[in-house]
This record gives C-alpha cells, sequence and structure tokens, in this order.
C-alpha cells in the first residue's frame, strides 16, 4: 500500500480524535455483536453470492481501499452490487439514486443493506465498527476536502457499518450533507446514540423505510 500521508492534504485537517479509551466499550460491543452477525450473515452471503455470480460477470465481493480512523487507510469487504467495470473508464465515482451501474440484484441488496454483511469481518479486526460515519476512499475524501473544508473531521472516530448518514439520507446522500450529519454523531458520540441507529438499521433491513 503507498503511503497517502505524503499526497492527500486532508490528513493534515482531521483535528482531534475521540480518544479510544472512550471507545472501549463500544468496541466491546463491536466483538460480541460483530461476531454474532458474522455467523447470521453466512447463509445470507452464500445465497447472494450465488445470485450475484449467475446473474452479472464478476467476482462476489469487492474489495476497496477506504479511510480509516484518523486517516488510517485499510480495504473494505463487500457484496458486488455494481456491474464489474462500473469504474473501469470513469475512475472513482460517487454513487448517484438510481445509479445505473448498479445490478438489479444490487439494488436490492443496496437497500437492504445485505451487501454490507461482510463487512463484520472489518468490524472483528478493528478497521470498522458497528456504528460510525461510512469509511470513504482516498480519493474522494482529497477530492470533497477541496469543497467541504470540514470533511476530513469525519475521521475522528472510527468508521461504520452504518451510521447517522445512513439511516437519515441513504447511499445518494450528497457528499456535503454526510459530513454534516457524520460531524454531528461525533460531537454528539454515546453509546446511546449508537443503539438508536443500530435499531434504526434493522429497521431499514426489514422494511427499505429510509433506505434509497
Amino acid at each position: 500500500m503507498n503511503d497517502v500521508k505524503t499526497e492527500y492534504d486532508y490528513l493534515k485537517h482531521i483535528g482531534e480524535p475521540i480518544p479510544k479509551s472512550k471507545l472501549v466499550w463500544k468496541r466491546f460491543w463491536d466483538i460480541i455483536f460483530g461476531l454474532i452477525g458474522m455467523i447470521i450473515s453466512i447463509p445470507f452471503i452464500i445465497i447472494f453470492g450465488i445470485i450475484i455470480k449467475l446473474t452479472s460477470k464478476g467476482p462476489v465481493f469487492y474489495k476497496q481501499e477506504r479511510v480509516g480512523y484518523m486517516g488510517k487507510n485499510f480495504y473494505v469487504v463487500k457484496l458486488r452490487s455494481m456491474r464489474n467495470d462500473a469504474e473501469a473508464k470513469t475512475g472513482a465515482v460517487w454513487a448517484q439514486k438510481d445509479d445505473p451501474r448498479v445490478t438489479p440484484v444490487g439494488k436490492f441488496m443496496r437497500k437492504t443493506r445485505i451487501d454490507e454483511l461482510p463487512q463484520f469481518w472489518n468490524v472483528l479486526k478493528g478497521d470498522m465498527s458497528l456504528v460510525g460515519p461510512r469509511p470513504e476512499r482516498p480519493e474522494l475524501t482529497e477530492k470533497f476536502f477541496k469543497q467541504w473544508p470540514e470533511f476530513p473531521q469525519r475521521l475522528r472516530i472510527i468508521p461504520g457499518i452504518t451510521g447517522y448518514a445512513q439511516v437519515n439520507g441513504g447511499y445518494d446522500i450528497a457528499p456535503d450533507e454526510k459530513c454534516h450529519l457524520d460531524n454531528y454523531y461525533i460531537e454528539h458520540y454515546s453509546f446511546g446514540f449508537d443503539i438508536k441507529i443500530a435499531l434504526q438499521t434493522i429497521k431499514i433491513m426489514f422494511t427499505g423505510d429510509g433506505a434509497r
């Protein structure tokens, strides 16, 4: 992996983090529920993995570099919801509402958040939390930093599978709105806030309400 610290200016503008000493209980429950979530997810991952393979060309899983806590990069794993060549000609592009690159089964997985299930592994590794700002790609983080200087402040806490911006905006939320909601979450962080977001996410998974 390249040393992105010499490439991106946003790393100098993250700000003061929420100390990991204040996230001990968060990490404890991440391990417990991350393990449970991984076990429960296996049948869904297998089923949708087969459907993905039967309905579109390309791999079942999608691996991509993202920016984590205080600018440390890691690789996130998802079930592939887009065409295999989605960014072959464009490079990194922000997902849009009714994105034509999304496959039919991918549209369902995104609506129900099933494509995120493999990320329980990222949670167990400590790269991610169950709840937190969705991790973004380095090049897009740099791009958005140029437009919205407060965008890197989202990195002050461990990123999550689901977050305040996701339950209030969905996949097609605008970057500036995402930034505002994620920073609101960080500034008002509490374990109780995490529980509320987790419950909202479960509701969206079963009803689709609030998902876009």
